[in-house]
């Protein structure tokens, strides 16, 4: 069958003869991207939590250490993985991890390690200044009543800066489905590479590539709206009631909450 004269023509005809190649590379693209983050949000975590603990001159000399030895290697993990691209750390590491460790990655699963370590060492330094974000006198508080550091972290200071840095993720997630790309460069079959197979049977890349934009575009803006809402959900109602028991405290906007003694009475 020939090609349509007319650019939209040629558009529908490259949909109806490779739709299944377009549909099997974004779905590859959305896995590496989702599995990618989340795997990096873990990462992320732990590395920031870590980087936050305080150290005091108190302290067991030997958990100074250690710990100012962990920080160090973490950082230089955060700073290599930020301050290099994907594209050359996909390269280093799968031919890298051969040629020096005769470890030999299986294609999808370098695509998922690169993605999930890459996005953990960006989530590492939103993690670190979502912490660092909470006011100091909430983690006072926290150890004031005995709360040790892993408590206070997971009780008090995370669950609000989860809140501050979901934006974050977001954006993460966003990019991570567009850099997908760059793993083409180690035969990954995510959507650009398919859509350059697409491309190079009739030439017609614009056409394919086209169509490969719209895809993405409907990929993120779907992913960013749904994140969208999620925020929204975590803030709750815009206006709400305060319950209190003290009937001196009640005001306009409070609840008077049904008191214990009330209902021992009746």
């Amino acid at each position: 069958m020939s090609l349509p004269s007319d650019f939209l023509g040629r558009m529908l005809f490259i949909l109806r003869e490779y739709g299944p190649s377009f549909l099997s590379g974004a779905g590859k693209t959305m896995a590496i991207a989702i599995v990618g983050t989340l795997i990096g949000c873990i990462i992320g975590f732990a590395v920031g939590i870590v980087q936050t603990i305080p150290v005091s001159k108190h302290d067991n000399p030997v958990k100074r250490v250690l710990l100012k030895a962990v920080k160090v290697i973490l950082n230089v993990y955060v700073e290599i993985f930020r301050g290099t691209p994907m594209m050359v750390q996909a390269m280093f590491i799968f031919y890298g991890s051969s040629a020096l460790f005769q470890i030999n990655m299986s294609i999808v699963f370098a695509a998922y390690f690169i993605v999930s370590i890459n996005t953990g060492a960006y989530m590492a330094e939103t993690v670190r200044g979502g912490i660092l974000s909470i006011d100091p006198g909430q983690t006072e508080g926290a150890k004031a009543i005995g709360m040790t550091h892993f408590q206070t972290m997971v009780n008090v200071i995370m669950p609000q800066a989860l809140r501050n840095i979901m934006p974050q993720i977001g954006n993460n997630l966003i990019i991570n489905i567009k850099d997908t790309c760059v793993l083409s460069v180690i035969g990954v079959v995510e959507l650009f590479y398919a859509t350059k197979g697409v491309a190079g049977a009739y030439y017609t890349y614009f056409e394919a590539f086209t169509i490969t934009m719209i895809i993405y575009f409907i990929l993120t803006f779907t992913c960013s709206r749904i994140l969208r809402h999620w925020e929204k959900k975590m803030d709750g109602p815009d206006s709400y009631d305060l319950a209190t028991t003290d009937t001196l405290a009640y005001t306009s906007g409070m609840v008077k909450f049904p008191d214990p003694k009330e209902k021992e009475d009746k």
